[in-house]
């Protein structure tokens, strides 16, 4: 029992654990917080969001499993989610890896809270959209983490490693001529497919024009109407590199006439079954979005939420969310979707100089980290996603326009992310 003197004491006791209770500093916010809402008022977009997801545990080695059910609860990811709007101050919501509550603005799920971090609205951008006026508004431009939107050329890093899949499987070789597949495809400006490999499809090395360079990225195409309007244009140099969509649609060809299947069906067979993407689809012509959807604009303020995504075809025609390219990417880069000689097949920029893998491209940020990963443009949408070599940390954000004004946050986001933190309390 105790005595006098404990029972004394025990007021003081609790009295001293508020004192350092209150006299704690507050939680600081992440770096990106402050970073996010410059989209939006240096970048004139409507609206702009991220997602940042971090593992719990370390990936020991490429190829490791993910934790076994016993310890899923302890070792969930942590996400953070941000928006900035030009109507509204922007939003911050943390939590554990759970499904997210779909049709809010903020929400994560369970056991998030959401905290103001941002700045106001952008008056001269919001004047650039059609009945953009006042806070009744918010809704239509605000950009939720549940939404779904048109990720672009992110469907690269979705193709490659269905084609690096198929290497694996020696269904295919990277060194095969594409008139291996494709007897007679490509011929003319220089250029044979007798002679050009897989390799260099992949890689941008092939030396076929980007057909969006005829189309400006807004005629809905079939994928030899794509090639022969490519085969119009002049031809790049063999061997080095240049950024073709081009190269993407003939490898999305490559693959059905090796499996007799779509490239949409095998991704959907491969990858977004397996992991769960429930919210990533391939539309082919249908021109809605799924539900839940914002609007997107152009860089000139159109509303072109609706569209023919045949316009990008295997290039660029994938449907996604913030928290489907988050974990696509992770498990990428963590070795569960490709043997470890394929993902370093993947991961090798020598043929492109440095700049670009297959599927893949890294980006040195100024503290010395490089990140991978893809960025996706189409009409109405502009999305980035990078990620730690070991797929622990992965960050998307993306805006609803294809065009920012000032470029260069896009580096200073992911700075903001990567780097050592430089973190706000507030």
């Amino acid at each position: 029992m105790p005595n006098q003197r404990t029972l004394l004491a025990i007021p003081l006791v609790v009295a001293l654990i508020g004192l350092a209770s209150a006299s704690a500093p507050p939680a600081s916010k992440p770096a990106t917080d402050a970073t996010l809402p410059l989209l939006v008022t240096r970048g004139k977009a409507p609206a702009a969001a991220l997602l940042a997801r971090e593992a719990s545990w370390s990936t020991p080695v490429p190829g490791a499993p993910d934790p076994q059910t016993g310890q899923q609860r302890a070792q969930r990811p942590r996400w953070h989610f941000a928006h900035a709007d030009q109507l509204t101050a922007a939003d911050t919501t943390t939590g554990t890896d759970k499904t997210p509550t779909p049709n809010t603005g903020t929400g994560n799920g369970k056991g998030g809270s959401d905290v103001s971090s941002g700045s106001g609205a952008d008056t001269e951008s919001a004047r650039r959209l059609p009945g953009a006026r006042g806070t009744g508004d918010a809704d239509r431009i605000r950009i939720r983490r549940t939404d779904h939107f048109r990720a672009g050329s992110i469907t690269k890093t979705f193709i490659a490693t269905v084609a690096l899949q198929l290497a694996a499987e020696r269904r295919l070789s990277l060194s095969d001529p594409v008139d291996r597949h494709l007897p007679g495809l490509i011929r003319g400006r220089g250029l044979d497919g007798r002679t050009l490999t897989l390799r260099s499809l992949l890689t941008h090395t092939s030396g076929l024009a980007d057909y969006t360079t005829g189309t400006k990225g807004l005629v809905p195409l079939t994928p030899t109407e794509a090639v022969r309007t490519a085969l119009a244009l002049p031809a790049t140099t063999p061997g080095r590199w240049s950024y073709s969509n081009t190269n993407y649609v003939v490898i999305g060809m490559v693959i059905r006439q090796v499996t007799g299947r779509s490239y949409a069906t095998e991704t959907e067979r491969r990858i977004i079954t397996p992991l769960r993407l429930s919210g990533t689809s391939f539309p082919g012509t249908r021109t809605t979005l799924p539900s839940p959807h914002g609007r997107a604009y152009t860089s000139e303020g159109q509303d072109v939420t609706a569209l023919d995504p045949s316009v990008a075809g295997a290039a660029g025609e994938l449907i996604s969310t913030l928290t489907d390219l988050d974990r696509f990417y992770a498990a990428l880069l963590a070795g569960r979707l490709l043997p470890a000689p394929q993902l370093r097949q993947m991961l090798n920029t020598r043929a492109a100089e440095g700049r670009y893998g297959m599927g893949l491209y890294p980006q040195k940020l100024p503290c010395g980290t490089t990140v991978w990963g893809h960025n996706g443009r189409i009409p109405g949408s502009y999305v980035r996603t990078a990620a730690t070599r070991d797929g622990d940390r992965v960050l998307t954000f993306r805006v609803n326009t294809d065009a920012i004004a000032d470029p260069g946050l896009e580096r200073t986001l992911l700075t903001a992310e990567f780097c050592p933190r430089r973190s706000t309390t507030g």
